[in-house]
């Protein structure tokens, strides 16, 4: 009996093809009926103080739903209340609350407005994908391996060095899966014939010895080695060049630092045996390291990551209108499929979800399975997380402007829906940049942009943004803490705002550009970024200033003023916090730590000791020992191993180790060691112990999802701008005044104590 059979005994269910619906019109009728109803009641005039009432009636309601946490029928209510206040703050703004047409606020004002269209507009977007996010179930695979289908897995790589492909290579040779029926191919784009005969001779020669490198590690790893003639439409090329020379019924793409777990094929492809309609199944992308913004704000490992909102709810939403698009890698699409619409398409240089446009166009259906399977690199620098979101922001826009998803024939209207709001997100960069400057105008200026008083702000506006945002903390909130989104897309606004303004100009202009991973700084320092930044810093401080001086020399004008110094402070506090992710902190491991935590037992030649490894990385681990345990005269050992389990194959594993060092922390003995393998097959199983179960990724994400209020978002962000933000920036400003030219780092502090203990001879 093979490990597939011994793993899921379960026999595969009669294949069931998903249909769409008949039109219900009647159901439709209705759904018409009541949206004009609610439209026509968002419209009436009821004064303010009615308004007023109103608007503490219903947040109050929503405070009590969200304490008693009711479902079903009430989480339509919730949603259903809180968007109808949205509705009234939008009918209030249209009629009551812009500047006149023949005064200077008039532009700025609806500029302003435009942009809190935009974010109305965007507000019931993700209510209408995320009104009921899918939790797909896994389907086993049958026990007959004759009916399972065959599956290559492509790792596209352009400028990966040879250990970290290595590494997503090793980890692909070891899925489970029957091996008759799997191959794995390295499609190498670093190495064509038109790199290898590039006219400057270093660059032909770098080429060549990675082409002769690459070849020499797949076939040492059993892997297959293919690349191709010329480098044309970047990765989606890469991937459309290997199609002709290979066979599997199924592809499995994967990016090359996205190293997968042994349970991959398992739980995703019996989806395809269900569906023949079937074309994509997309998993999350998981990622070991923090990005810049989470590394430099040391929010890491207590805040949820801020690819967790999509992966974690926004796909499933999607996946309820079958609209789950592909992301690129950790999916699995089907080859008959791919090819009928010519492989890859590569209009646009996000290729991956411009390709699902497509085959959902032609009526063929998608899954998600929410659960992680592979385990990605994030960009270490803040210049390249800004690299890699500028081209996903051009590349969806480039999609909303050459295939505008709106009027693509074939999509069902849900479809239409979701693949606009992916799209139209990315113009996010303008709006941010209205909501940033826009106050200063009223500030600097005396520009009446927003016509309101403080009592019709409060009626209106304060009651359309507590339960806005009280509905967002009850779909997102494990996943997405209060005013998170906001810092991350201020942060990101500033320098994705040109960038989507060349697309919108010259849509098809924008290349396909490789993010560097696996980076290391041996220094703090500040970004190059860090000027628009503080220059914009300084301008909403001054705006603070001029807020000052207006409540001083303008009584009368105290109702807006209120407002727009309020809006401007909040907005100071956004970009202090976002002054701190210009700082990059020293990021030594090109290698990250995992956290991991297990039961291991420690060999010094033939002392064996109970030790526990608290985290891991393939370069080493740390290991912990009790303060008691007997090390003295053994770690000077040369013989050094772990002993491990490997609970996906149920085996051990003695594992080499160099220790590096030991010292005394919280009453244990902690030591750090490198692996030191001698063989292929020590180099697989430490790659098998640090990637091969999913069940860890699963446990870390968990660990970092949990609500938090409203209020307490905010002192979490005015503590992250106060703590993080400001002090941070003006710490590296006042240590690089300081230090001469060359030694300007940080100094360590608060280092552990260490102990004298034997290593190597010494002490």
């Amino acid at each position: 009996m093979s490990d597939i059979q011994r793993a899921l005994p379960l026999p595969v269910k009669v294949p069931e093809v998903r249909r769409r619906p008949r039109p219900n019109f009647m159901l439709r009728g209705s759904w018409v009926l009541l949206a004009a109803t609610v439209g026509w009641l968002s419209f009436q005039d009821v004064g303010t103080s009615n308004q007023l009432a109103l608007g503490a009636t219903v947040v109050s309601g929503l405070i009590l739903l969200r304490l008693l946490r009711l479902s079903n029928v009430f989480r339509l209510f919730f949603i259903a209340a809180a968007t109808f206040m949205t509705l009234r703050y939008t009918a209030w703004r249209i009629t009551d609350t812009l500047p006149d047409i023949d005064t200077l606020s008039f532009i700025p004002g609806i500029l302003l407005f435009l942009a809190e269209l935009y974010g109305i507009a965007m507000y019931f977007f993700g209510v209408f994908v995320n009104i009921q996010p899918v939790d797909r179930k896994i389907i086993p695979l049958p026990e007959d391996e004759d009916q399972l289908p065959t599956v290559d897995v492509f790792v596209p790589s352009y400028n990966e060095d040879a250990d970290l492909l290595e590494t997503t290579l090793a980890a692909a040779r070891q899925i489970r899966y029957p091996r008759s029926k799997l191959a794995v191919y390295l499609l190498d784009d670093g190495g064509t014939e038109q790199k290898r005969d590039d006219p400057d001779p270093a660059k032909a020669a770098s080429a060549r010895e990675r082409h002769e490198t690459l070849q020499e590690l797949c076939a040492r790893l059993g892997v297959n080695y293919l690349t191709r003639a010329r480098n044309e439409s970047a990765k989606a090329g890469n991937i459309n060049a290997a199609l002709p020379r290979t066979n599997g019924d199924l592809i499995l793409v994967l990016d090359a630092d996205h190293v997968p777990t042994q349970d991959f094929l398992q739980k995703t492809v019996g989806q395809f045996l269900r569906d023949p309609k079937l074309f994509l199944v997309q998993t999350p992308h998981f990622f070991i390291n923090p990005d810049p913004i989470e590394r430099n704000l040391k929010t890491w490992e207590r805040m949820p990551s801020e690819n967790e909102m999509f992966y974690c709810v926004g796909q499933r939403g999607l996946d309820s209108w079958n609209s789950t698009f592909f992301c690129g890698s950790a999916a699995v699409l089907r080859r008959r499929h791919l090819e009928e619409i010519g492989g890859i398409a590569g209009v646009s240089i996000t290729e991956d979800a411009e390709t699902a446009l497509e085959l959902h166009a032609r009526g063929y259906n998608s899954v998600y399975i929410s659960e992680p399977m592979i385990a990605g690199l994030q960009p270490e620098t803040f210049a390249g997380f800004i690299g890699q979101r500028t081209r996903w922001a051009q590349g969806m826009l480039q999609i909303l402007l050459l295939k505008n998803p709106l009027f693509k024939a074939g999509l069902s209207l849900p479809q239409r829906i979701c693949y606009l709001s992916s799209s139209v997100f990315w113009l996010f960069p303008l709006a941010r940049a209205l909501f940033l400057f826009m106050p200063l105008s009223y500030l600097f200026f005396g520009m009446k942009i927003y016509n309101a008083s403080f009592e019709e702000f409060c009626a209106y506006a304060l009651a359309h943004l507590a339960c806005s945002m009280m509905l967002a903390n009850h779909l997102f909130g494990k996943v997405r803490w209060p005013f998170i989104s906001e810092l991350y897309e201020m942060t990101q606004a500033l320098f994705l705002l040109p960038a989507l303004l060349s697309v919108i100009v010259k849509p098809r202009t924008p290349t396909f550009k490789v993010t560097a991973k696996a980076e290391t700084l041996q220094r703090s320092f500040l970004s190059h970024l860090a000027t628009p930044v503080a220059a914009t810093f300084v301008l909403l401080v001054l705006g603070v200033a001029a807020s000052a001086w207006r409540y001083v020399n303008f009584p009368l004008e105290h109702d807006n003023l209120m407002i727009v110094a309020g809006w401007n402070l909040l907005n100071v506090f956004f970009m202090a916090a976002a002054l701190g992710v210009t700082y990059e902190r020293r990021q030594l491991r090109a290698v990250p730590r995992m956290p991991r935590t297990m039961p291991a037992e420690l060999l010094l030649g033939s002392h064996a000791i109970p030790a526990l490894v608290e985290n891991l990385s393939l370069k080493g681990t740390q290991i912990a020992l009790a303060a008691e345990a007997s090390v003295h005269g053994h770690l000077g050992n040369p013989d050094v191993r772990l002993r491990v389990a490997l609970p996906e194959s149920g085996g051990s594993a003695d594992l080499r180790l160099e220790i590096r060092h030991a010292m005394m922390e919280d009453e244990q003995i902690v030591i750090g060691t490198r692996f030191a393998p001698e063989s292929q097959s020590e180099r697989e199983r430490v790659v098998e112990l640090c990637y091969g179960s999913s069940a860890p990724w699963a446990a870390f994400q968990r660990s970092r999802q949990g609500e938090r209020t409203i209020l307490g978002g905010m002192l979490f962000l005015v503590w992250l701008a106060a703590v993080r933000g400001t002090v941070a920036f003006l710490f590296v400003l006042r240590e690089r005044s300081r230090l001469p030219e060359g030694a300007r780092q940080l100094v360590p502090h608060g280092q552990p104590r260490r102990i004298a203990l034997a290593v190597g001879g010494r002490t």
